[in-house]
């Protein structure tokens, strides 16, 4: 996939904010973390020195981020907007895989100025399970508009197990890029690829099992549909909301 290298210099000092206060708090807060962290260890890194660097009172840190690893998911979010509002209909008409490839890598890119800081941060953060889950609800949050942007539904049956194969193949990709110092990235890039390729193919034969089992699927709600009814007999809640029913008489309310 012929894709061409980072302009060097691009996003220049991104990473390293000498007016943090120049900045909003939010985005302050975010630049001095990852600064501190490329210069020192993830858990020596406490939220006074944060807020001291950035220019900002304990009391506003707290109004934007409940914890130093909140910081991380700002930094995400940070990460998502660059991405987003640096797409475009250029590879409308390519293949999926030409269109998810070029989203990863630009969010690749836009990470490049903290590559020192996150290099840190997974290190610190790779043998703890609650860390590690919580960082997987803010990659899927992300993921979910990369797919997004690529022009990839997320809905429907697959949907779930679609976004979290993307979080999982990003998360080995990044493991490669890390440690990529060549410009051109191959190693990512081939990376990346075999990634893509490997969640097609996955998914292929996941929705052939889902199809192949569709019959097994239908008999066994059907079952299970006549067991509600049975017992709920002669009980059905058709109240509205103003009769007690908080749901309104709308399953759908609760979503």
């Amino acid at each position: 996939m012929a894709r061409n290298p980072k302009t060097t210099g691009e996003h220049d000092g991104a990473g390293d904010t000498p007016h943090a206060t120049r900045l909003p708090p939010r985005e302050a807060i975010v630049e001095v973390l990852m600064r501190l962290a490329a210069e020192q260890p993830w858990n020596d890194i406490e939220i006074g020195d944060i807020a001291r660097e950035a220019g900002v009172s304990l009391a506003e840190f707290r109004e934007c981020y409940p914890s130093k690893g909140a910081v991380l998911g700002g930094f995400a979010r940070m990460i998502d907007k660059q991405v987003l509002d640096g797409a475009s209909d250029d590879l409308d008409d390519e293949p999926t895989r030409e269109r998810l490839f070029d989203v990863l890598m630009r969010r690749l890119d836009a990470m490049d100025p903290y590559k020192p800081a996150l290099r840190r941060i997974v290190f610190a953060l790779r043998g703890d399970p609650l860390s590690l889950a919580a960082l997987n609800q803010v990659a899927l949050n992300s993921q979910r508009f990369m797919l997004a942007s690529a022009g990839i539904s997320t809905e429907g049956p697959l949907g779930r197990v679609k976004l979290q194969g993307v979080v999982i193949a990003f998360a080995r990709v990044t493991e490669v890029w890390l440690e990529d110092e060549d410009p051109a990235l191959a190693r990512t890039m081939a990376a990346l690829d075999r990634e893509i390729r490997n969640g097609e193919r996955f998914m292929e034969r996941a929705e052939d099992v889902r199809r192949l089992t569709a019959p097994l699927r239908a008999l066994a709600q059907s079952f299970a549909e006549g067991g509600r009814r049975r017992r709920r007999r002669g009980r059905d809640d058709d109240r509205n909301e103003d009769e007690g029913n908080p749901l309104g008489g709308d399953p759908a309310a609760a979503i």
